[in-house]
């Protein structure tokens, strides 16, 4: 079976973090939710309905073979009742939830010519309505509530079973050792204290904890990730792929190759890749009056009319901040700005932005380029040409 993800009118509340990725590519808990479907239902083939600057990074529709397709909005996390009821749906029938589309199921070539088309089509389908509460997300803040609860469920979706080899993590505090689960390779430094008493705590392979560090679940450190000497890490936090993170971190999501490396606070907070926080950066995560946070519509710079109490900073792919940068709540970084003001930053920060002291500058697209190709380097991943398109068409489009 193939699966088809496709994106509705809501999946544009996602921005920045889905300027450079489609929202299926979006890590809540330890897996992207891409990856979540991939283990929940078993596929041969995974593609999707991508907007025009990221269909040479993921389109990949010329490997479609002759098989019915399920077609998922990209916004839904699977649950085992979602998966069966997707799972037994006959072709040209779609699972709708509240007037949602949920999923469907469609021919070869009826998906074939949706592909080809660029949109998702339910014209002409019978429509199943859903018994059973659905799990999806419509802001950003989503994910992070979410977290928690979907770090136990890729748990389970993995396999993992919880280890504790003494080998690999000498002198080291376990609590509820049932719920830590650590994979191979990992390696937890002498003084460091993993609590799991109030949610798991997820190791992944060739992590390094280094010493005197403290997780407090439920925590997701993923794989290749290196978390900083004395850090602390708890409330639903995931430090993605490859990341490196120190300092105090609180309900947050790193999602790959992101850094940050030195004290400082980043709280419900969403970091994108190649992100790189400077020393004694910190984000604001609740209002002096304790009210609630509105955070602005990317696209029209309005703040939305929900809100929610806590909630940080949302900060695009390769940007980045100097020492001693304050992040106010609810600021939203677009990708590859560069922020060193000795106050607080204004709460939109454009896309390509060169943000000092009184002044906003667009950052030149051949010096932004430069910094990526130079970051990408030192992990080993190459900056290719459908790569630096992408970057072009977001740079094109911004108007500073």
């Amino acid at each position: 079976m193939q699966l088809c993800f496709f994106s509705d009118e809501i999946a544009d509340n996602f921005l920045p973090l889905t300027l450079t990725r489609p929202v299926s590519e979006l890590r809540v808990g330890i897996l992207t939710i891409r990856e979540k479907w991939e283990r929940s239902i078993t596929t041969s083939f995974t593609t999707g309905i991508y907007k025009a600057h990221l269909q040479p990074l993921f389109d990949n529709t010329q490997a479609l073979n002759q098989e019915d397709c399920i077609w998922i909005n990209s916004r839904f996390l699977p649950t085992k009742k979602m998966v069966k009821s997707i799972f037994n749906l006959p072709t040209g029938m779609l699972l709708e939830y509240d007037g949602l589309v949920i999923a469907a199921r469609i021919s070869f070539s009826d998906s074939k010519t949706m592909l080809e088309k660029g949109k998702f089509d339910a014209s002409g389908l019978n429509k199943k309505e859903a018994d059973f509460e659905t799990n999806h997300i419509s802001f950003l803040w989503d994910l992070l509530s979410k977290n928690g609860v979907e770090i136990s469920a890729d748990i389970e979706r993995l396999g993992t079973k919880s280890l504790i080899d003494k080998k690999a993590m000498p002198n080291s505090t376990c609590i509820h050792n049932e719920h830590i689960f650590i994979e191979e390779g990992a390696v937890v430094e002498p003084g460091s204290i993993l609590m799991a008493n109030e949610g798991p705590i997820y190791i992944g392979k060739n992590t390094i904890i280094e010493a005197g560090s403290i997780l407090k679940g439920p925590v997701a450190i993923c794989e290749s990730a290196t978390v900083k000497m004395n850090a602390r890490i708890y409330n639903a936090t995931t430090v993605g792929p490859v990341c490196k993170v120190g300092g105090e971190v609180s309900n947050s999501i790193f999602h790959s190759y992101s850094n940050k490396g030195h004290d400082g606070f980043v709280g419900n907070s969403l970091i994108g890749q190649w992100c790189n926080l400077g020393a004694d950066t910190n984000t604001s995560n609740l209002k002096n009056n304790y009210g609630i946070v509105y955070l602005q519509n990317w696209k029209t710079k309005k703040p939305y009319k929900e809100g929610i109490q806590f909630f940080g900073t949302v900060m695009g792919d390769h940007s980045k901040t100097s020492i001693n940068t304050a992040l106010n709540t609810g600021t939203a970084c677009g990708v590859s700005s560069n922020i060193f003001v000795s106050g607080f930053p204004p709460k939109y920060i454009p896309s390509f932005s060169w943000l000092g002291d009184n002044k906003l500058q667009t950052y030149r697209f051949e010096k932004a380029i430069e910094a990526m190709q130079a970051m990408m380097k030192r992990r080993g991943v190459h900056l290719d040409d459908n790569y630096g398109k992408m970057m072009k068409s977001i740079f094109d489009s911004i108007n500073h």
